[in-house]
């Protein structure tokens, strides 16, 4: 098990497959593999006659999570169930899934562990690194090339939208003053922390919601999520189960506001009336769980309109 695997810790993983009631012989969707941590859970319990399919934009993610679950199904054996990997965003799921075919559908949102350790993804300052941030490392611009490119008001503004960062001028003032073709996070980080310091009773670093709000942008990621909620009722069969983690509020917001519609209109009964957190013990062992917020629901037996 590489290293990244043993620092892996699945976030409210009890939690996700009992809402996702994973039974023998199903086929259950892990719509962000990342290192496999939920869906080892899952192949565990499918048995021979179930299926996994995972997906995953990030390909040493991909790499790391096919090798887990190669393990994982030599040690089952004869019990182990059949295992699709998709090297590709979960917001192309339509084009993998045949309608109403699944029992489960999970999803983990945001960053994985795997991106913010390595400093060489540029997705966190702890250590400086390459300002990258991409997910899928093969293709798009980097966040480099966002910050040096785009214009004072541009940056202000996705700074805001994505980072719901109050001192998004202040912030982009500084970065396009002090930008430069080859800033590392660390670099970026400093600039941020000196235009807009922490302010008393802050708990965050100044950094954290403009490295948020750029990872957000680059990735497309609440638009990602918006088409996969819109897919999954067609998805998923009737009792097929439906459970989503998000680790900030703008998913939470998309995740609660298509839930509640879904709901409204007859489709989705909501599993969890309040978002389900993480207990102080788990809190405990992975800080990174603090902010994760699960909303689950499952599919009713209503048709969808011919034009969904």
């Amino acid at each position: 098990m590489t290293k990244a695997n043993e620092r892996h810790v699945p976030v409210l993983f009890e939690e996700a497959l009992g809402f996702l009631k994973v039974r023998a012989g199903g086929t259950y969707v892990d719509c962000t593999l990342g290192l496999a941590g939920h869906a080892e859970g899952i192949v565990r319990l499918l048995g021979p006659k179930g299926r996994l399919i995972g997906f995953d934009r990030d390909p040493e993610a991909l790499a790391l999570a096919k090798d887990r679950l190669e393990r994982v199904c030599s040690e089952l054996g004869s019990e182990a169930p059949g295992v699709t990997l998709v090297d590709q965003a979960f917001s192309t799921i339509a084009e993998h899934v045949k309608p109403a075919s699944l029992d489960g559908l999970l999803a983990d949102f945001g960053v994985s562990s795997l991106q913010l350790d390595e400093a060489g993804r540029g997705f966190s300052f702890m250590a400086d690194g390459p300002l990258d941030m991409r997910m899928d490392t093969r293709s798009g611009p980097t966040a480099a090339q966002v910050v040096n490119e785009l214009s004072e008001r541009e940056l202000a503004d996705l700074i805001y939208e994505y980072g719901e960062e109050r001192r998004s001028r202040r912030i982009a003032r500084a970065i396009v003053k002090g930008r430069g073709v080859s800033i590392t996070t660390g670099e970026l980080a400093r600039i941020i922390s000196q235009a807009a310091p922490a302010m008393k009773g802050d708990r965050i670093n100044p950094a954290t919601r403009t490295f948020q709000a750029l990872r957000i942008y680059l990735n497309h990621e609440l638009d990602e999520i918006k088409a996969l909620l819109e897919a999954a009722p067609s998805l998923l069969k009737p009792s097929g189960r439906l459970a989503v983690i998000s680790f900030h509020s703008l998913e939470d917001r998309i995740a609660k506001d298509s839930l509640r519609e879904g709901a409204r209109q007859g489709i989705w009964e909501i599993l969890t009336k309040k978002p389900v957190i993480a207990s102080e013990e788990e809190m405990d062992r992975n800080p990174r769980s603090r902010s994760a917020k699960m909303r689950a629901a499952e599919r009713t037996t209503k048709k969808l309109a011919a034009n969904n």
